[in-house]
């Protein structure tokens, strides 16, 4: 019995202690949930309707852009790389890029849905 307890505290000792990941890291994760969520939406539409979505080159592109311009600022925010005048203009030009592309991929959605 004591054998065994001895065993289930040298384990423990050997453990690592848990190291969070880094902002970037989870920036990243959940750019690629959105995409998740992204795919499986389309994904489910062909099953239930029997039809593909198209037209949806600039909705794709739309996590991308803004994930990118917040990556920028949070890497310059937790590393100091890039430098700070070339994070905020990555990100404003991210930024102004997915406002250019927001209305495109709305049109291009409901381009699906019409008569």
């Amino acid at each position: 019995m004591s054998q065994n307890k001895d065993q289930r505290q040298d384990r423990q000792e050997e453990q690592e202690p848990f190291v969070p990941s880094s902002p970037v890291k989870r920036t990243m994760a959940w750019i690629g949930l959105v995409y998740a969520f992204i795919l499986l939406g389309m994904t489910t539409y062909i099953f239930y309707t029997g039809t593909a979505l198209g037209n949806l080159a600039p909705l794709l592109a739309l996590p991308g852009l803004i994930g990118l311009g917040v990556l920028a600022i949070v890497s310059w925010r937790t590393a100091g790389k890039p430098g700070s005048l070339s994070a905020i203009l990555l990100a404003a030009l991210c930024f102004g890029l997915a406002a250019f592309t927001a209305p495109l991929a709305w049109a291009g959605l409901m381009s699906n849905f019409g008569g």
